[in-house]
């Protein structure tokens, strides 16, 4: 497929369609289905979205690189102001079919896992890779789970508030003017 070309969203490729040289794609999302991605990752809004994804063959599967760049409304966490980020990532993963040799554990039955080398392959339900899901995993990881408008400060209460059953009584009690104890 050539460069540049915009598919259509969500997007999904079979293995054998990557073909040996691969597929570069590109995925510009309209409002409705930016708006359908804004609300399953709890955003405002999501005010623009354009991926560029490139599949390249790797062992018997598929290695998956992007670049994802996004501009997105999110509410602060401190003062409930909306307030737009932009985002750009790249990212990049493997993965294999599930029949795949290279995917299957040792001979102990545990998957070869090096804490300190690349994350291991994703293994795919079928011959089907979910190219746009992806796309939206990746933008997902870039959001900050606790949204902070830039300049926004925590103000404490100026003094606390007690909120129990009993906070009026002990008011009247230690109100002078109530004839209370005053103390």
């Amino acid at each position: 497929m050539a460069e540049g070309v915009i598919n259509p969203w969500p997007y999904s490729v079979t293995l054998g369609r990557m073909g040996r040289s691969g597929l570069d794609l590109r995925f510009e999302p309209n409002a409705a289905e930016r708006a359908d991605i804004a609300k399953t990752l709890n955003l405002v809004s999501l005010e623009s979205l354009d991926a560029e994804v490139f599949l390249r063959p790797w062992l018997d599967g598929a290695e998956i690189s992007g670049l994802i760049r996004a501009r997105v409304v999110q509410l602060c966490g401190v003062s409930a102001e909306e307030f737009e980020e932009p985002i750009e990532s790249r990212f990049s993963v493997r993965v294999l079919p599930a029949d795949s040799e290279n995917s299957s554990p040792d001979e102990n039955g545990d998957l070869a896992l090096d804490p300190e080398g690349d994350d291991p392959p994703d293994v795919l339900e079928g011959e089907t890779i979910d190219v746009s899901g992806y796309v939206i995993e990746h933008l997902a990881l870039e959001l900050d789970p606790f949204p902070r408008k830039p300049g926004a400060v925590f103000q404490p209460p100026v003094e606390p508030v007690d909120l129990s059953p009993f906070a009026a009584l002990k008011k009247l009690k230690s109100d002078p003017d109530t004839g209370g104890e005053g103390g």
